[in-house]
């Protein structure tokens, strides 16, 4: 099979123009037309020489993510079905030898939009509120399967938006915990955050963990890196072990330690995000000990109302949701309440398991 260029650095395409006997600089060309000018089709990169860009259509290839279908909410919202090859056949089958899948979500706003990504095909952390887990883990994906799917959104999108511009947010929320998938999320982030790739900003690219304590001290040391939003989701390691068997590995104590320690630039907040499941993790006294752990911390926190699943967890109603987020206020807390997009298409924060759209009548798809 042909070399796949796409999740290649910029060095990894000097060195190999290089041994095809180019100049390097004609990596950097080809660089700059795959990621900055996102062009797929040899033939369209026109700031190589011909016999180039035939040679590059013999030996290699650009391999997208396929779209099977696209789920189309009341709010907007786009859920891809996407498949990892072009033909949709698998690039590392599972053993019943049906096609790898995986999904990401395009959210459309006034003057901006949002990518959510996976980074793992399936997830292995098993949060028992989490659609995503019942998959169990299938395979991690490439730094080009990663990058495919902000491509295959950007471009999808292209035309609606007549030749504008709006502020394009990724973030690593989908199918997947990034931080078990380190070498692969930081090589597609480095070009994703590249100013001579795709150029997207910092500021604008945030990484959600379960709290894998390991990958957030490597994350610290990087150069180059997104935003950090850490799942905290309980007040008590009690709570949090029912909910986040990853908490039995990185307790809070340890987990709330690294954050401590984390380097945050000047502009920068850590995250912290908290599922709100009705009854279990949503009363006064919660919000006081969520308080209590995150004191200190230059942070804010989301609070994301459960959203419906096959699961035996249901959303918190309306007055507890904003008793707690008062009590988090009235401490100086910075606290939000995220609302999720696209529950009708079953593609809202924990609802990404491959499912068809809970409301069938107002879902598009499209083979």
């Amino acid at each position: 099979m042909s070399l796949d260029l796409l999740g290649k650095s910029l060095d990894e395409l000097r060195a190999l123009l290089a041994q095809m006997g180019e100049p390097t600089f004609r990596g950097a060309q080809l660089y700059h037309a795959l990621y900055a000018e996102r062009r797929f089709d040899f033939s369209q990169m026109t700031n190589l020489p011909a016999a180039l860009r035939e040679r590059l259509a013999r030996e290699t290839r650009i391999t997208l993510p396929q779209i099977l279908k696209r789920y189309h909410s009341t709010d907007g919202t786009v859920r891809y079905l996407l498949a990892l090859d072009a033909a949709g056949a698998a690039l590392a089958a599972p053993a019943d030898g049906k096609p790898t899948t995986i999904e990401a979500v395009f959210m459309p706003e006034e003057g901006r939009q949002t990518i959510c990504i996976s980074t793992q095909a399936g997830c292995a952390v098993d949060c028992s509120f989490c659609l995503t887990a019942t998959l169990g883990l299938i395979r991690n994906l490439t730094a080009g399967e990663i990058i495919g799917q902000v491509l295959v959104a950007l471009e999808e999108n292209r035309v609606r938006l007549g030749g504008l511009k709006p502020q394009t947010n990724v973030v690593l929320m989908g199918q997947g915990e990034p931080l078990l998938n380190y070498v692969a999320v930081m090589a597609a982030l480095r070009i994703l955050l590249d100013p001579n790739g795709v150029a997207l900003a910092p500021k604008h690219v945030t990484l959600s963990t379960s709290g894998i304590v390991p990958g957030i001290e490597r994350l610290a040391l990087e150069k180059v890196r997104p935003k950090l939003a850490v799942s905290l989701n309980a007040s008590s390691d009690e709570q949090r072990d029912q909910i986040m068997p990853i908490n039995k590995k990185y307790p809070l104590e340890t987990l709330l330690a690294v954050c401590r320690r984390y380097p945050l630039r000047p502009w920068e907040k850590l995250t912290f995000e908290y599922v709100l499941l009705g009854g279990f993790n949503d009363s006064p006294e919660d919000a006081r000990r969520v308080v209590k752990l995150l004191n200190g911390l230059r942070c804010k926190a989301n609070l994301i109302p459960w959203n419906p699943g096959e699961l035996p967890y249901a959303p918190p109603d309306a007055a507890r949701i904003e008793a707690f987020r008062s009590i988090l206020a009235e401490k100086g807390l910075p606290v939000f309440v995220r609302y999720s997009r696209g529950q009708d298409i079953m593609a809202a924060c924990g609802q990404l398991a491959l499912l068809e759209s809970a409301g069938a009548s107002l879902t598009q798809i499209t083979p």
